[in-house]
C-alpha cells in the first residue's frame, strides 16, 4: 500500500515529511503532496527562498533554491538539463512540479506581487550592457538588435532563417533588447519590428513574428518555463514597464516606461500577435496578418485571453484563440487591432511619421495616461491571479499527447 502524506501544519516538519514521501511516492501522489504541501506553506516557503522579501530571484533563480530548500519539492537543475536534451515526445514531464510551484506562488497575492515585481526588474546582464549602448546607440546579439535613431529606439526582433520565431535560445537576447530601450536616456519612444527574413517567399522582405519555434519545441528544446519568462518578463516589461526594487501600491509605482510601436510588416502569428496586445499603437502593412493558433498548437496563447477581448470582443476573440481565425490587417476586423495601414512600402515612413508626432511635444503625460488605461483595464493582481492559472494549466498542456499530435501533423 502507498503511504500517505498528512500535514502537521509546522512548516519545518511537513517539509522533512515531504520529502520522506516523495522518495517512495508514486508521481501522481507525489505530484499530490507537493500541491498539498504548497497551499499550506508557500507563504512561509517564499518568505524563506527571498529573505522575508528582500531578496529578488527570477523564476529559474527561486525554483532552483526551492529545490535545494526542500529536497524533491522541485526539479533539479541536473534533472530539467537531462529531461531538455530528449525530443518532446520522449520527455517524462518533470518540469510539470518546477510550473506547479511557480503557480503556487503566484497565487498567493503577497508572494505572486513580489515575483511579478522581480521580473519586471532589469537583468544584470542588461545593465552591465548600458553603457556601451547608451555611448554607441547600437546593440547587436544573436536573436536580436537594438538602434537608436533620433529620439526613438529600434528593437528588432532577428531570427532570418526561422522567420523571427521565438525560442528559448531568443528569449534572453529580445529581453535584453527591451531592457536597454527602456534604460536608454537618449530615446522617448521604442519601436517592436521583425527583421528580413530568408524564406524563399519572403526572402529579402521583414516579416513581423512567426510565434513559437515549433522545430524546437518538437526537439524538446523549449521548456514549459519558458512561456512564463516570457510573459512575467520581456511582455510584461513592455506592457508595465521597468519595476523599482521597491515593492508600493500599484497606483503610486514608479517605473521605467515608454510609448511602444509595432511596425508590422508580413504577418504576426501566435507569439507575434501576442506582441500586438501590448503595443500603444500598431503600424500594419496592407497586406499583413494576424493569427493565433494556439488550437492546433495545442496551448494557451500567453495573455491573449485575457488581453484580446479587450480590443476585439468575446465572441472575435474566441474565434481567433479556438477556431484559427484569420484577420487581414487592412479588414474591419484587422483595424480593431491596427491604428494605421498603408501599403507594405510605406509603413517604415509611416512609423516614422508617427514616432515624430508622439516626441514632437514630449511625452510626459504618456506614462499617466497609459498607467491610468492600464489600472483599468488589467490591474497587476488581475494578471498575478491569471499568471497563476496559465502557469499550471500550461504545464500539463505543454506533454500533453496531444500537443505531441498536433506537431507530428503539423510541423514542418
Amino acid at each position: 500500500m502507498e503511504p500517505r502524506f498528512s500535514l502537521s501544519g509546522d512548516f519545518s516538519e511537513d517539509a522533512r515529511a515531504l520529502s520522506a514521501h516523495l522518495r517512495q511516492a508514486t508521481m501522481t501522489s507525489a505530484r499530490q503532496a507537493r500541491e498539498a504541501f504548497l497551499a499550506a506553506h508557500v507563504a512561509a516557503l517564499y518568505l524563506r527562498l527571498t529573505d522575508g522579501h528582500s531578496r529578488f530571484l527570477r523564476l529559474a533563480e527561486l525554483a532552483g533554491a526551492a529545490s535545494l530548500l526542500i529536497e524533491g519539492l522541485t526539479p533539479s537543475s541536473a534533472a530539467l538539463a537531462r529531461e531538455q536534451a530528449l525530443p518532446l515526445a520522449e520527455q517524462t514531464g518533470v518540469a510539470i512540479d518546477q510550473m506547479l510551484f511557480l503557480a503556487h506562488v503566484l497565487n498567493h497575492a503577497a508572494s505572486g506581487l513580489h515575483l511579478c515585481q522581480a521580473m519586471r526588474l532589469p537583468r544584470a546582464d542588461s545593465l552591465e550592457r548600458l553603457p556601451d549602448f547608451v555611448a554607441s546607440g547600437k546593440l547587436v546579439l544573436a536573436a536580436a538588435s537594438l538602434e537608436r535613431v533620433g529620439k526613438a529606439c529600434y528593437v528588432t526582433l532577428c531570427r532570418p532563417g526561422a522567420l523571427n520565431a521565438e525560442d528559448e535560445l531568443s528569449l534572453a537576447d529580445v529581453e535584453i533588447a527591451v531592457d536597454l530601450a527602456l534604460l536608454d536616456p537618449h530615446s522617448e519612444v521604442v519601436v517592436l519590428r521583425g527583421a528580413a527574413v530568408d524564406s524563399a517567399k519572403y526572402a529579402g522582405r521583414r516579416v513581423f513574428c512567426s510565434g513559437i519555434n515549433l522545430t524546437r519545441l518538437r526537439q524538446g528544446g523549449i521548456p514549459p518555463l519558458w512561456y512564463l519568462e516570457r510573459e512575467l518578463g520581456v511582455l510584461h516589461k513592455i506592457y508595465r514597464g521597468l519595476a523599482q526594487p521597491l515593492v508600493v501600491p500599484e497606483a503610486f509605482e514608479e517605473t521605467r516606461e515608454k510609448p511602444w510601436i509595432a511596425q508590422l510588416d508580413g504577418f504576426a502569428i501566435g507569439g507575434g500577435c501576442q506582441y500586438l496586445l501590448v503595443m500603444d499603437s500598431i503600424v500594419a502593412a496592407a497586406d499583413a496578418y494576424l493569427t493565433l493558433p494556439a488550437r492546433k498548437e495545442g496551448i494557451i496563447p500567453g495573455a491573449a485571453n485575457l488581453r484580446l477581448p479587450r480590443f476585439v470582443g468575446d465572441r472575435l476573440a474566441r474565434q481567433l484563440v479556438l477556431s484559427e481565425r484569420r484577420v487581414d490587417c487592412a479588414s474591419a476586423e484587422g483595424r480593431l487591432l491596427c491604428d494605421v495601414v498603408v501599403a507594405p512600402q510605406e509603413v517604415h515612413a509611416a512609423v516614422e511619421t508617427l514616432v515624430e508626432q508622439l516626441t514632437a511635444s514630449g511625452v510626459v503625460s504618456f506614462a499617466a495616461n497609459r498607467r491610468a488605461f492600464r489600472l483599468a483595464q488589467e490591474p497587476l493582481e488581475l494578471f498575478r491571479r491569471y499568471m497563476a492559472l496559465y502557469a499550471h494549466e500550461q504545464a500539463f498542456c505543454h506533454f500533453s499527447p496531444a500537443l505531441i499530435a498536433n506537431l507530428r501533423k503539423h510541423w514542418r
